[in-house]
């Protein structure tokens, strides 16, 4: 049994975290009642039926389970119309659909937030050379670095009175960089700013990872796209596949339009039998958040407590995404501790993982995913480029029950190793 093998000193340091983090846990438990409550008006307001479950092969032609869903991704992310498809197959998937939708040859995009993350890099054109890249099809790529963790408010509405911008994007979620994460507060403030200067401006926000952590998601506070993936918060770890991309309807039908073809758009398109696992994806999903966001807290305190340097977020500070970041310091610290994660997972805890290297990264890659969805981040997951300073990201967690006891016995495996 596993609670048998965990270190005593351990267990011990658990159990009198539940009194220091108690109203953490508490905030986290009154945001999940909040979403929750948006979430199940949604189900009622669109009259989802067990009819909608049903099977819908070939075209997809009349689903009317598959457009109750879009529809209830759009009001849950604050959006006119969503596309919420089991042919989007990642969030780097739905991130290239979208921008490839929306610009053409000679358009200009700019990162607000400086630049993105790894995997987007080679899609963008900013290394590699893929004829199918936004650069290599004529799109100009610029970027506005944060300064202070925060909008470069001045830089990004100087750059845009020059009114020859097409999209400004914002990611999220930190990424593999190590700036904080952008929370509502930050980005309701400069989307607000660029309305005033620059209306004409599509704003999209990357919304991976940060779904549902907060009251307000981007379409609420005015962005006009929002992105991610369905095996990251929204699909509650029960969808198995699939993306969404929620915003303006206009957009939408765009976006539409380049997953399918030009006259079609959202009409057609098989879910291959995947309604139910969206519908409950979507339904479950504020619990999901709240147990990941739980067990990044619960780590963050371990961590802290045991000395170790540069965790982020603190315990104790607000969050936006459910990442959680960890500064090991030597190449040898990161593989051991992901290696502690993984033979804590549910699935191949077998496994023993070593650095290699990974589609579209631009670096060897560690990654423990002993998940029940291949390459799922909602459910308790560690990854990280082989490189200084050796910044391992922990995401996620089903229950926090199970994310408290799988890192509780990492922690144990990795005391032992330095013994």
């Amino acid at each position: 049994m596993i609670l048998e093998q965990i270190d005593k000193d351990l267990l011990k340091m658990a159990e009198e975290s539940e009194t220091v983090l108690k109203d953490i846990y508490q905030n986290i438990d009154d945001i999940c009642l909040y979403n929750s409550n948006r979430i199940l008006s949604a189900f009622i307001k669109n009259g989802v039926s067990y009819s909608d479950f049903a099977d819908i092969n070939g075209y997809g032609n009349y689903d009317e389970g598959r457009d109750k869903i879009e529809k209830i991704f759009a009001s849950v992310l604050g959006c006119e119309d969503a596309l919420v498809r089991p042919q989007i197959m990642s969030g780097t998937n739905a991130l290239y659909l979208t921008l490839s939708a929306l610009l053409k040859h000679g358009d200009t995009m700019i990162s607000l937030s400086g630049a993105p993350y790894d995997s987007l890099q080679e899609m963008i054109g900013l290394y590699g050379s893929s004829s199918q890249s936004l650069k290599a099809n004529g799109i100009r790529y610029e970027q506005i670095d944060l300064v202070n963790d925060d909008f470069d408010d001045e830089a990004i509405l100087k750059r845009l009175q020059e009114h020859n911008v097409r999209l400004v994007e914002i990611q999220r979620s930190r990424g593999y960089s190590h700036r904080l994460s952008l929370n509502i507060r930050k980005m309701k403030r400069i989307i607000q700013k660029i309305r005033e200067v620059a209306p004409e401006v599509i704003i999209m926000v990357d919304n991976c990872y940060g779904e549902l952590v907060e009251k307000e998601e981007p379409g609420h506070i005015g962005a006009d796209i929002v992105v991610g993936s369905l095996m990251k918060n929204l699909g509650g770890g029960i969808a198995s596949t699939g993306g969404y991309v929620a915003g303006r309807k206009d957009l939408i039908h765009m976006v539409a339009e380049r997953l399918t073809a030009p006259g079609i758009g959202k009409s057609l398109g098989a879910n291959f039998n995947l309604n139910l696992s969206f519908f409950k994806g979507i339904f479950m999903a504020p619990n999901a958040v709240k147990s990941a966001l739980k067990t990044a807290v619960f780590s963050a305190y371990m961590l802290e407590k045991l000395g170790y340097q540069n965790v982020a977020p603190a315990y104790d500070e607000p969050r936006t995404d459910i990442i959680q970041t960890l500064e090991l310091g030597t190449k040898e610290n990161l593989v051991h501790f992901t290696q502690g994660i993984q033979s804590t997972s549910p699935i191949d805890s077998f496994v023993h993982v070593l650095p290699a290297p990974m589609p579209g990264y631009p670096f060897d890659e560690v990654m423990a995913a002993g998940s029940f969805t291949q390459g799922s981040t909602i459910e308790l997951s560690a990854d990280a480029p082989v490189v200084k300073p050796y910044t391992l990201y922990m995401q996620g967690g089903l229950t926090f029950e199970y994310g408290k006891l799988s890192i509780l016995l990492a922690l144990t495996n990795i005391k032992k190793q330095a013994e």
